[in-house]
């Protein structure tokens, strides 16, 4: 803007009409094409905003067909400390990082077993319409990626158990899943379409805080910021036709253009401010959208 000024010295001292309406649309020029980049950045700023980055991508649900082992009843007792621990050996010997227990995830885990038991069924969606994704949800747990075993039998110890997950594809698929880093587990002995046998159930999961989201104090400043522009942008417009509806030898004309070039000037820090926090918030975005969609 300094060197509008000498212009603005130059109109005074010669009071040349023509040289009023060169300076007037420079600083029009000026002033507009800062006020198209940051409607640009505005608008990359609203289309990158994170409330449906979730949805977009697609939370992600793994449920490989529930397994059914036979074996003779026996007086073993499965504890889920050790299913957990004897998963996570399988992890380490495929150079996985191990996983840790998830409250949410065991409760889930559990009331899933018992209901199976309750109501003699051995699926993943109950006969109530309850899938694995609205089960963990249901108990507080907000996920990117979740996946579910279930195996009923009778069963030795708790490293059988993990062996015939193991032996199924999808159900190691799901064991040994880089995406998860929690687990819920639950193994429970009942009666079941008139025999005794075990259920076993793991819940896996990718929470949602994993991945951190967007500085929402950030997004606030750009929203006020946004609005602080836009009324700055009518001031000018207006200020704009008061230029042009007055003559360039009144004695009101330097004044009204020093008003003029204020407020632009004011729009346009404000607006580079404002593109630097777009810039920020942007790649905020971009961090979180990586992290839900894995890549």
């Amino acid at each position: 803007m300094g060197k509008l000024r000498p212009i603005i010295i130059l109109i005074l001292l010669v009071a040349v009409f023509s040289v009023g309406i060169y300076f007037r649309e420079d600083a029009l020029k000026f002033f507009n094409s800062a006020g198209d980049q940051i409607n640009k950045q505005v608008q990359n700023f609203q289309q990158t905003d994170i409330g449906s980055v979730v949805a977009e991508a697609g939370r992600e649900i793994f449920t490989p067909s529930p397994l059914k082992i036979g074996g003779e009843s026996n007086n073993a007792v499965l504890i889920k400390s050790k299913i957990i621990e004897e998963t996570n050996l399988q992890r380490k010997e495929n150079n996985l990082p191990p996983l840790t227990e998830n409250q949410q995830l065991s409760l889930a885990a559990s009331a899933k077993a018992s209901d199976m038991f309750l109501k003699e069924y051995f699926e993943h969606i109950s006969p109530d319409g309850t899938g694995p994704a609205s089960l963990v949800q249901s108990f507080g747990y907000d996920y990117i990626v979740t996946g579910e075993n279930l195996i009923l039998g009778n069963f030795k110890n708790e490293r059988e158990v993990v062996a015939n997950w193991m032996a199924s594809p999808g159900h190691r698929a799901n064991i040994l899943n880089n995406r998860y880093t929690e687990i819920g587990v639950s193994i429970i002995k009942g009666a079941y379409e008139g025999e005794t046998v075990w259920i076993g159930v793991q819940e896996f999961g990718l929470p949602l805080s994993e991945c951190s989201q967007p500085n929402e104090i950030l997004k606030n400043n750009i929203e006020f910021n946004k609005t602080e522009l836009d009324s700055l942008s009518l001031q000018i417009d207006a200020k704009k036709q008061e230029i042009d509806n007055i003559n360039p030898k009144s004695a009101r004309y330097s004044q009204v253009i020093d008003d003029y070039n204020r407020l632009v000037e004011n729009y346009n820090f404000l607006a580079e401010q404002t593109k630097q926090l777009i810039s920020n918030y942007n790649n905020q975005v971009n961090i979180f959208n990586q992290c839900v969609t894995g890549e």
